[in-house]
């Protein structure tokens, strides 16, 4: 029997560090209240945990631009507190993968230091994207935008400019220079030496920039005015998607070779199609990319099952499954997305269930499970680097400390952090709305119909049948206010559109339920609005 890896079909369950679970009470959350509700994880059914960056950082994008990829920020613990938290994970059977940031650095990063202060055409300087102004030196080196907002470039003292794709104090490093690979090759081997079962790459897509660094053309600067997500999804842009990232990735996978336990890695990479997609999961490159489409659909039928075709028809022929994603630290909260209120949370609902019917890995992001919405955050109280640099509303609303309690206990401390902390010291970072309590997980786990015990029945559902379901995937034509998935073994149908979906006109018992995304979804042989069922057929 060929040896299939635990990645190819696990559940993988992002914890947003600064904000799962704070130990100390200083309002941030930290690697040893993780650990503590690593238990909590292993309940829910997931398979593996994704940590976002944990390393020292002056977290001018919390914790995304890092000055030492091989040790802990104080703010999250220590290495030991990491190692305790690998081990617990380990042995309640969860994987841990790490996030690794390889565009870009802190600007107090000590190489960056020593570029500053060596000078100009100095060797210091060759490791990241340092160039002369244009005119006088007065204008940055061409016309390329930050992410974040504003130019990708900022002249330091002397003269020169540095390449920045997202905040200034985040620049990019140049991967032509080969002390670049050379150090995260050392980094990826110190995580793998520790234990660690993989890692998540910070924008993938964007290591490798065009020589010359050439203009944007017109037309790229007008879709530039888009959301930062729209953004990144340009391949045909000088600092995106560009061949030379799939030479590092063959590297890295060479890298995960050397170690025991089908180690992996899986690409952040926002690109323009499913096929752009696949180039990352070539057999010499990454295990996984995010399947980002999935994510930016809209809820109609026909936009999903296109994603879901144009998906596997772009995985099958490099060997690989596709990883589904529907929720993330990046973007607005699914419930929100898909409608805010009830019809966002049974939309969120019926999606996740559609998600998880699907072959490959899934991603849930945490709070997924809550069926948390988004959460307006007072503009004072916003921290994003996006907002503060004039680009929208910023990420702050799906970033808001997860609620642990209701915050009825009569504790001051509890009522305020909704069992985010033990004892505030501090209030939570991002501040969490009075109705917080009421979607927390004291709240859901007893209740047989809350969203918590959903999630929890899908996903053991999903384990049991894992051995059981066949991979081919069928998608039938049957208009815009339906999707039905089709497997051996397991049929699932969404209602799209405004009216109920009769079962009998497309062969399915509605006898043979085994899981609706809400008690009243079928009804009379028909999947009601907005809402989805998974469905036992025979297997042939």
């Amino acid at each position: 029997m060929t040896h299939a890896p635990w990645w190819r079909d696990a559940v993988c369950y992002e914890i947003y560090l600064r904000s799962f679970s704070d130990s100390d009470g200083d309002g941030v959350g930290d690697l040893a209240g993780a650990t503590s509700r690593l238990p909590y994880l292993a309940c829910l059914g997931v398979d593996a945990i994704w940590l976002t960056p944990f390393y020292p950082s002056p977290q001018a994008d919390h914790g995304y631009d890092v000055t030492d990829h091989c040790d802990v920020d104080p703010l999250f613990g220590s290495l030991a507190d990491f190692d305790a938290l690998l081990a617990e994970a380990h042995r309640l059977g969860l994987r841990v993968i790490v996030d690794v940031v390889p565009n870009h650095s802190s600007a107090e990063h000590p190489w960056f230091r020593a570029a500053l202060a060596a000078g100009p055409d100095s060797s210091e300087r060759d490791r990241y994207v340092f160039r002369n102004g244009r005119g006088v030196g007065s204008e940055p080196p061409n016309n390329w935008p930050s992410v974040f907002g504003g130019p990708a470039w900022t002249r330091v003292a002397d003269g020169q400019w540095y390449l920045h794709l997202f905040d200034a104090g985040q620049p990019d490093f140049a991967w032509d220079h080969p002390d670049v690979g050379d150090d995260f090759e050392r980094v990826l081997r110190f995580w793998l030496d520790r234990g660690v079962d993989g890692f998540r790459i910070d924008v993938a897509m964007g290591l490798v920039k065009a020589d010359g660094l050439p203009d944007l053309t017109s037309a790229q600067l007008a879709a530039e005015t888009g959301s930062a997500d729209e953004m990144l999804r340009h391949s045909d842009w000088p600092y995106l998607d560009q061949p030379g990232v799939h030479d590092v990735y063959r590297r890295w996978r060479r890298v995960l070779a050397d170690y025991p336990g089908d180690r992996m890695a899986i690409a952040e990479a926002w690109v323009p199609d499913p096929e752009a997609m696949a180039r990352y999961v070539r057999p010499d490159e990454l295990q996984q990319a995010f399947n980002f489409h999935w994510l930016l659909s809209e809820w109609s039928g026909d936009a999903m099952r296109a994603v879901v075709r144009e998906t596997l028809a772009a995985t099958d022929p490099v060997g690989a499954t596709p990883t589904w994603v529907l929720s993330n630290h990046d973007v607005v909260r699914t419930v929100t997305r898909y409608g805010d209120g009830a019809r966002g949370l049974a939309r969120a609902r019926s999606g996740l269930l559609a998600m998880l019917a699907l072959p490959g890995s899934a991603y849930l992001y945490q709070g997924e499970e809550l069926g948390l919405p988004q959460v307006d955050v007072p503009p004072e109280q916003r921290q994003d680097p996006t907002y503060l640099n004039g680009r929208g509303d910023g990420r702050d609303g799906c970033r808001v400390p997860l609620p642990w309690t209701t915050g009825d206990s009569g504790d001051d401390t509890e009522a305020t952090a909704y069992g985010f902390s033990p004892a505030t010291v501090k209030p939570p970072w991002l501040p969490q709305p009075a109705s917080w309590g009421a979607w927390s997980v004291q709240a859901q786990e007893t209740d047989t119909t809350s969203t918590l015990t959903f999630v929890r029945d899908a996903l053991r559902l999903r384990r049991e049948l894992a051995g059981t379901l066949g991979r081919h995937v069928d998608t039938p034509d049957l208009g815009d206010d339906v999707l039905v998935i089709r497997r051996p073994g397991l049929v699932c149908v969404v209602a799209c559109g405004s009216a109920p979906i009769w079962l009998a006109s497309f062969g399915v018992d509605p006898a043979t339920l085994l899981l609706a995304s809400r008690a009243d979804a079928v009804v009379d042989g028909a999947v009601q609005p907005d809402t989805a069922g998974w469905f036992r057929t025979d297997v042939r």
